[in-house]
Formats: C-alpha cells, structure tokens, sequence
C-alpha cells in the first residue's frame, strides 16, 4: 500500500504544492524531504515505493514527480516513457545512481522534465526542482554531451577540440565545449581569457544558430547536429 501523503499545515488559503516522492529507500526520500522543504510552505508529499505506487499518485494530478529509474516494478526507461505517454502534462524528474551521457540524453528524449544523480547536493537538488517548476527542463551538461564528461574546470586536462557545428565559430564552439562541461560563465570567462560580458553575447550567438532558448537546450541541439553529420 502507498504511504499517505504528507499533508501541508491547516488554516492556509493558499493550495499546497503536491509532490510525488518515489524512491524504495525511506533515507533516501527524508533526505529529499529536506532539501526540498523551502520550496513552499505548504508542500504535500505523495510517497511511493514501486512502480505501482507511483502510477497510482500520477492519476491523482500532482503538480510534480520525482522518480528513482530504478523503482521496484518497473523496467527502467521504458517505464519512465510510459509515464509520460500515460501523464502527459506532469512534470517527471527522473533521480538515478545511475550517470551517464547515454542515460540522460534517452530520458531527455522521452520527454522527461529533468535528471538529477543522486551524487548531487541538495543545494543542486533544489535548484534543479525550481527550474522545473518554473517550466524549464534541467540536466548536467556533463551527461548531455560526452566532450568533457566528468571532468572539473582547473584539473588540468584540456577539453577536446569541439567538432564543427554549422553556423558557429571557432570561439562560439569553444565556449559551447566548456559549457557542455557545466561551467557557468565565470569560469568559462577565465578558461579562455574573455570578459562575463563577451561570453554572454557568444551565448546569445550560440542559441540563435542553433535556434534553442537555454544552456542545455543548446547543448542537445549540437550533439543532435554533430550525430547527423556522422561525427
């Protein structure tokens, strides 16, 4: 049987923001419990532990679902893409021990609202829950490109030369490479000896040529162009 929800405070007019919390572990979903508490004073918690639990609270029209990939009754990926075809208009972050270049970019195109390891902070966590609340779409982009994945800004290794992507220029390519790399655009701006203010009109260059709205779209727009050319 699924948990009962958490119900928020009484005596609020304001609704309250209803999440889907799946994951078997208990410590894992305290721990989500925390690091999400300050996203609304009145939050209730739809906890899940399988695949049938889950499915169960997404018919009951939650605002959010945090999913484990790996939920007991499930199959992985193609259960998150049943989720959505099932439950079109939820958000679905998928939350996974599990990283990989190859895992994100399928679930991203399943259509998934987000991917967060469970490695990542809860500072992260709740950041990455934000955006997607506020209508983005959030993942590393160390796992949305395999040009530099894993690696920290200053260790030392230099990134790869970026392969062509038509319509960018060599300095637009090198910022798209750092930027697959996750580095916001002060160490983007150090790494290659530009100002905040050059790096951020080579991003708007960036998202014209490749007619994308943000960072990771733009990331996914250029591995999809560099897979089509055969690169």
């Amino acid at each position: 049987m699924p948990h009962a929800p958490y119900p928020p405070d009484s005596g609020h007019a304001s609704p309250a923001l209803r999440v889907v919390l799946a994951d078997d572990h208990e410590m894992v979903r305290l721990a989500m419990r925390h690091a999400l508490a300050s996203l609304s004073p009145h939050i209730e918690w739809l906890e899940a532990q399988n695949a049938s639990e889950v499915e169960r609270w997404a018919a009951e029209d939650p605002d959010l679902a945090l999913v484990d990939l790996n939920m007991p009754g499930s199959d992985g990926v193609p259960w998150i893409g049943r989720l959505r075809t099932q439950f079109p208009t939820l958000p679905i972050i998928v939350v996974s021990a599990e990283e990989s270049c190859a895992l994100v970019r399928e679930l991203i195109d399943c259509g998934v609202a987000g991917f967060i390891p469970k490695s990542d902070s809860a500072a992260v966590v709740l950041q990455a829950v934000r955006l997607v609340l506020s209508g983005g779409t959030y993942a590393p982009l160390r796992f949305l490109t395999g040009h530099g994945a894993g690696r920290e800004p200053g260790n030392g290794v230099a990134a790869a030369s970026p392969p062509a992507v038509h319509g960018l220029t060599q300095r637009q390519l090198e910022v798209l490479a750092l930027l697959a790399r996750g580095l916001p655009n002060k160490l983007i701006a150090r790494e290659l000896g530009l100002s905040e203010g050059t790096v951020k009109v080579h991003l708007l260059a960036i998202f014209r040529a490749l007619d994308v709205r943000n960072r990771t779209e733009a990331v996914v727009a250029a591995q999809k162009k560099l897979q089509a050319s055969g690169h």
